[in-house]
């Protein structure tokens, strides 16, 4: 598991809106039993984005919204199949995080 992996959401309910989870941990804390997740949210399903909390992703070619305002903790075991990663979209991610934490 690395930092900005993207995951399968395994949940039935509700993969249809949020197909994958992006992994927002560090890689220092591997050893926990969580990791720290934001949805990525399909297009359809993500109304109008907020500027800035909501960058638009591509995974596998398919545009997605990371909901960062909705971050969760979720079991390892609990994540479905990588997909990849995004690691190369780090800078608008961290972004989205620094909005979301202090507001610039």
């Amino acid at each position: 598991m690395a930092q900005f992996d993207v995951y399968k959401n395994p949940n039935e309910h509700t993969k249809k809106n949020v197909p994958y989870l992006l992994d927002l941990q560090a890689d220092l804390l591997n050893s926990l039993a969580t990791r720290v997740v934001a949805p990525l949210v399909s297009a359809s399903a993500m109304g109008k984005p907020i500027d800035h909390l909501n960058p638009k992703l591509q995974i596998k070619r398919k545009a997605v919204y990371m909901s960062t305002a909705e971050l969760a903790g979720v079991p390892v075991r609990a994540l479905g199949d990588k997909v990849g990663s995004i690691k190369d979209q780090r800078d608008i991610i961290i972004a989205a995080l620094d909005f979301l934490f202090t507001g610039f």
